[in-house]
């Protein structure tokens, strides 16, 4: 690592110290009362309906699908294991188990599995059964620090100084936490590395608009110069001058710029911080404009700016955050950047603890272009799409044709059709049938759309039957494929968890693979060649939810084009389902998961918006707000903004749980 000025390291070391939170700021407003509810009696009421109808197969000798659920003998052993019921509840309650040809439980027998799932789920205890005492203390998260994410951290240096230089794209790459989103503060490590890349960072985009004498220009175009020197005078506020001495007026650059940078007002003393490392380098002979790049410099690798900053309490229990960190908690899960004015003078005037203004927020927010920053930041994420043509790409031997330009057209259609249905706060239930998409030419052409000419991507109409809906999308026909071939087990698998939002345990380690290098492999279709291999026991219980899935997407090759046969050979689309219902094509498809499956696709998008917003991953008191989403979407015509409002509104959106 490269010797970091001390001065520096000093402003990017100020302001880890937090204050407390006076007690007295605090705002207890509490969720709704729960429903005191009993949670089924497992000794009598549970095991013996899984003795009935479970223990058959899932037993210690046979454990199909890896499942023993006859281990547990008391509710005790049952506890210790919350996400395997949260699993068996779900593939009770989608009707997959017990299978359609075994012996089925009454609805009421239905019921006492469902309610010990959801006692269990997530948990060791039902929300539900919680005083609103213990659910606040559930609900709120710890108070955290997390820096921003690389695509975070872009975008708000776009808006702080209005230029896109993406200098996060010098910072190391990062994986997914919590939910799998990389804005997951358990994954955004900081390291010394970082550090250095952080100044560099820093380098790159001051040496653009406070450019040093003999530095080489960063602007190759006449209106990305425009932009620069735009971007200089809003960062220059004050220069000296008659009247105005140079100390003076860097103090009111420092004074406009901290706050934004911040997100929040800067103290005096901050101020001061930072004017001294400009009087360090006026004394050492910069000219004006080079001693305050150094002190913004010093601004850009602060704390203060890299990590959302939560201030803890200073005596246990739950609290509400304060409005400016409501208003960066709004501005970074809806738009993947800082605030803007209006969040920040709602701030100001104490607005941002009132549950309606927030809702105005979210529409306002939901409506601006800035809100790409959900497609980009969560969709792409939650969808997939974002690793195509990057660590994802087709074999280039067999698909010559694939290349930068159209991955970035496919890319850029589904990040375009998420923003639309947000941005027109259209029908969440469009992710799945819709009867538009966006394409450009180079598109067009790859789904045989004419009419289309150039490189700018536009919305156009489709058949749903065939593009309508994610399902029809290429970039995640593609990522569901082999690099060589189409996988109706990756595209099954895709729509079971995440559309779904089913889990699909990993193969054990003794299941062989598909050997599609056999003698009479070309005498057989890849559809014959999957079912013998669900013939043997040890992959029937997980091929039999993915595969059928998979093959009513056949129809769309590696790339996503469509297709009625291979190797001059029909094509096979049909499915049945565990649960028995029978459907042939992709219309089929999406509609049996829009009138069978619907709830499940729901309360899984809650979910992921849920995790997505909150930068952690879901716990089983955050359940309760999941269903409090779903029910907001359905009593509100499924409209996107009504599940973006329900989390925005959400007790653990803005409140923190001070440990002892």
């Amino acid at each position: 690592m490269r010797w970091v000025p001390p001065t520096l390291l000093a402003g990017l070391l100020a302001g880890l110290a937090l204050p407390t939170r006076s007690s007295e700021a605090r705002d207890e407003a509490p969720p709704p009362r729960p429903v005191n509810r009993s949670a089924p009696d497992y000794a009598t009421g549970v095991r013996p309906l899984l003795q009935t109808y479970c223990f058959g197969c899932h037993n210690g000798t046979k454990r199909k699908g890896g499942l023993d659920l006859e281990q547990y003998g008391d509710p005790a052993a049952a506890l210790e294991h919350a996400d395997l019921w949260d699993m068996t509840g779900a593939r009770i309650r989608s009707g997959e188990m017990p299978p359609p040809k075994a012996k089925q439980p009454t609805e009421d027998e239905r019921r006492v599995l469902l309610g010990w799932a959801a006692h269990t789920a997530g948990a060791k205890v039902d929300p539900d059964a919680l005083t609103p005492e213990q659910l606040r203390e559930a609900l709120a998260g710890r108070p955290t620090s997390r820096r921003l994410s690389r695509f975070e951290y872009n975008n708000t240096f776009r808006d702080l100084l209005g230029v896109d230089l993406s200098p996060g794209d010098l910072l190391p790459s990062e994986g997914g936490g919590g939910e799998g989103f990389d804005n997951a503060g358990s994954a955004l490590f900081t390291t010394p590395v970082l550090l250095e890349k952080y100044l560099e960072a820093a380098d790159r985009v001051l040496g653009a608009i406070l450019p040093a004498a003999g530095e080489p220009a960063r602007a190759s175009t006449a209106d990305e110069m425009a932009r620069f020197d735009a971007a200089r005078r809003a960062v220059l506020v004050a220069v000296p001058g008659p009247g105005l001495e140079s100390r003076a007026a860097a103090r009111r650059v420092l004074e406009a710029f901290l706050p934004r940078a911040f997100r929040r007002p800067a103290t005096p003393a901050e101020v001061d911080r930072y004017l001294g490392l400009f009087d360090a380098a006026a004394r050492r002979g910069d000219p004006y404009d080079q001693a305050v790049r150094h002190a913004l410099k010093a601004v850009l690798i602060s704390p203060s700016f890299l990590f959302l900053a939560e201030t803890p309490a200073d005596t246990p229990g739950p609290y509400r955050l304060g409005h400016y960190e409501v208003a960066s908690l709004l501005s970074y899960f809806l738009w993947a950047s800082m605030p803007d004015d209006t969040l920040l003078d709602l701030a100001a005037r104490g607005r941002l603890h009132d549950d309606e203004v927030i809702r105005g927020q979210v529409r306002r927010m939901a409506r601006d272009p800035r809100s790409r920053g959900l497609a980009d930041g969560f969709a792409t994420q939650w969808l997939g799409t974002r690793s195509l043509g990057m660590t994802v790409k087709p074999d280039a031997r067999a698909f010559p044709e694939f290349d930068d330009e159209l991955a970035a057209a496919m890319r850029e259609e589904t990040a375009l059709f998420f923003d639309a249905i947000v941005r027109e706060d259209r029908s969440v239930l469009e992710l799945i049938a819709a009867d538009t998409t966006f394409v450009n030419e180079r598109l067009a052409a790859h789904y045989k759309i004419d009419g289309v000419k150039g490189p700018q991507m536009r919305r156009v109409a489709v058949d749903p039957a065939v593009r309508g809906g994610v399902l029809g999308h290429a970039a995640i026909l593609t990522v569901t494929s082999f690099p060589h071939r189409t996988s109706p087990v990756l595209r099954g698998r895709w729509v079971l968890e995440e559309l779904l939002g089913a889990e699909v345990p990993p193969p054990p380690p003794d299941v062989p693979v598909l050997n599609e290098r056999r003698k009479d492999a070309d005498n057989l279709t890849l559809r014959q060649k999957l079912e013998e291999h669900r013939d043997k026991a040890e992959c029937a219980a997980c091929h039999a939810r993915m595969d059928p899935l998979g093959f009513g997407l056949e129809n769309f090759d590696p790339l996503g084009r469509w297709r009625t046969e291979q190797g001059g050979k029909p094509l096979d689309t049909t499915g049945v389902l565990p649960t028995g219902e029978a459907f042939s094509g992709p219309a089929e498809l999406k509609k049996l998961l829009l009138e069978k499956r619907r709830p499940d696709f729901l309360r899984n998008l809650s979910r992921r918006a849920l995790g997505y917003a909150l930068g952690r991953e879901i716990k089983g008191a955050d359940l309760r707000v999941v269903r409090d989403c779903v029910r907001a979407l359905e009593e509100g015509g499924f409209r996107s903004t009504r599940l973006l409002e329900a989390i925005a509104v959400s007790y653990p959106f803005s409140h923190r749980n001070q440990k002892e």
